[in-house]
C-alpha cells in the first residue's frame, strides 16, 4: 500500500520542507512537491515567515513545472 499525495503532503508539510537546516535539503523538500496545492501552501509559508526571494524563486520554478506536467496529462 503506497502513499498518496495527500498523505505525502501531511508528512511533510511545509515548515519541514522550508526550514531545513541546510540548503540542500530545502532544496530537496522543494523538489518534492507532488501538487499545486502543496506548492501553494509552500509560497504561503514562506511569505508568511522568512520571504526568501531565491525560495520563492525556486518555488516559482516549480510550480512552472507542475503546470507543463498537469498539461501533458
Amino acid at each position: 500500500m503506497g502513499t498518496t499525495d495527500d498523505e505525502e503532503s501531511n508528512e511533510f508539510p511545509p515548515e519541514k520542507r522550508l526550514e531545513a537546516p541546510n540548503h540542500r535539503l530545502i532544496k530537496a523538500g522543494i523538489a518534492t512537491i507532488p501538487d499545486l496545492e502543496t506548492l501553494r501552501e509552500c509560497v504561503a509559508y514562506e511569505n508568511a515567515h522568512q520571504n526568501r526571494t531565491p525560495i520563492l524563486k525556486r518555488l516559482e520554478r516549480k510550480a512552472a513545472e507542475l503546470r507543463e506536467t498537469e498539461d501533458e496529462e
